[in-house]
Formats: C-alpha cells, structure tokens, sequence
C-alpha cells in the first residue's frame, strides 16, 4: 500500500485493551510466520474481517 493511502490514528486504549492487541499481535506473529507483524497490520486486519462480518449480517437481516 502507497503511503498516501494511509492515514496515522491516535486513540487512547485502556491498558488491559492494549495488553490484548500485544497477545493478538504475537498470536499473529507465531501463527503466520511472515516475519515482524505490526499492530497496524493486525488492526487493519482485524477491522477488514469485521466488516465482513458486519455485511454479510446486514444482508441477512434485509431477506426477513
């Protein structure tokens, strides 16, 4: 990805949140085995999946 394509979050996370995201990227980190995996590279992986999800909910709930 470009790096005009990406923009720098700044956001405060509680941290018991922030302790989460080290064992998720270290989950990442030995489940991959691409090398370094970065917190970024989680979230938007994360945030990826869940709209995913999100979707796909919304295209169920319309068939009712």
């Amino acid at each position: 990805m470009a790096e005009s394509e990406r923009i720098q979050l700044n956001v405060r996370i509680s941290k018991d949140t922030s302790a989460k995201l080290d064992e998720i990227v270290e989950y990442y980190q030995q489940g991959l085995k691409l090398g370094r995996i970065y917190k970024g590279d989680v979230l938007t992986d994360i945030i990826e999946k869940s709209f995913e999800v999100m979707n796909k909910q919304k295209k169920g709930i319309k068939r009712y």
